[in-house]
């Protein structure tokens, strides 16, 4: 799998070498794993793609759940990063067999998670707010807002209640340019990360069925309560 996660990333990203310890420096930054960490990869035109750091951390998590078989779809990766403010485009899908973005789009947080930024997150029924960590997809179904999406939380006491607590992706009309220019922020859901209504049947069709989700929140808890982050952390230091 580090082989072929290598080839990826050197045939279909246009890349280039960053300095090892500036990118170390980077509290926010997980090591790659052992083949590539003295190699870290970033598309020439990083606009389109998610930052460093953040693609750094979904791949080693990546990595690790297909080896550990916790996810069935390798070829593709969707990345949100609650860093960013709602207004701005922080949810990714990307191909990872043609090195691209699929779809990189508005994603909606929990009323409960914050305003404008995600600052707040719960895994407990009810909270309507946001889980950041790793999932896998799921099943589809139609429900209130149309074509639904389940997720699984992959990660104990972060975001394994995610099921139970109906998180699903899903379309809504307040996650959209209009709302925001209405209301100067984006809608929120009651912790889903929704999206737009006119992308949404087209982001689930492509991610459903056990691919890789992986959902930022800038916050020192989750780092020092993943157990896939540990897992991370001590196979580089091996």
């Amino acid at each position: 799998m580090l082989k072929t996660l290598s080839f990826i990333l050197l045939s279909f990203f246009p890349v280039f070498l960053f300095d090892t310890q500036a990118v170390m420096e980077n509290p926010d930054s997980i090591p790659t794993r052992p083949a590539l960490e003295h190699m870290f990869l970033q598309p020439a035109d990083s606009s389109e793609f998610p930052p460093l750091h953040l693609l750094q951390t979904a791949l080693a998590g990546y990595e690790l759940l297909v080896e550990e078989k916790s996810i069935n779809r390798p070829e593709v990766i969707t990345i949100i990063d609650f860093s960013l403010q709602s207004d701005r485009e922080r949810l990714w899908v990307i191909d990872l067999h043609q090195g691209k973005v699929l779809y990189h789009c508005l994603v909606s947080h929990g009323r409960n998670s914050g305003e404008i930024m995600a600052e707040n997150f719960s895994n407990t029924p009810g909270s309507n707010a946001s889980s950041p960590g790793f999932y896998v997809t799921g099943e589809t179904y139609i429900g209130r807002h149309g074509l639904s999406l389940t997720l699984d939380g992959l990660e104990t006491g972060i975001n394994d209640k995610a099921r139970a607590r109906a998180i699903v992706i899903h379309g809504a009309d307040y996650v959209s340019d209009d709302f925001i220019r209405a209301h100067g922020r984006l809608g929120r859901s009651q912790g889903c990360p929704a999206v737009p209504v006119e992308l949404s049947d087209d982001i689930i069709k492509t991610i459903k069925g056990g691919s890789c989700l992986f959902i930022y929140a800038p916050i020192p808890d989750y780092k020092s309560n993943s157990q896939i982050i540990r897992k991370i952390q001590s196979i580089t230091k091996t």
